[in-house]
């Protein structure tokens, strides 16, 4: 009876290290944003304006706020707005 028992919860950890695994598992990563060179809008939000820049959203936030980045943003409705031609230079994207 013993045997059986501990073959049991034998069985219940291996399936919860398995399910734990596959949770840590890591993910394949599929971009939300289309090619720079294909962005045909006039602006950018911020978050997408950092990842076409490499830099974190944060990062262009500062910018705007202290003056001193490549860029300037435009506030249209108290919002961020990168223009996608200056993004579209900065990173080097004809």
């Amino acid at each position: 009876m013993l045997l059986g028992l501990e073959s049991e919860n034998m069985t219940t950890a291996s399936i919860s290290i398995h399910a734990m695994r596959e949770a840590t598992a890591p993910q394949q990563v599929t971009s939300q944003y289309q090619p720079l060179e294909q962005v045909t809008k006039p602006n950018l939000k911020t978050e997408e304006a950092a990842h076409y820049l490499n830099r974190r959203p944060q990062t262009l936030r500062a910018w705007a706020c202290l003056e001193n980045g490549p860029l300037r943003p435009r506030r249209i409705a108290g919002l961020l707005a990168w223009s996608t031609a200056d993004v579209k230079a900065l990173a080097g994207v004809a």
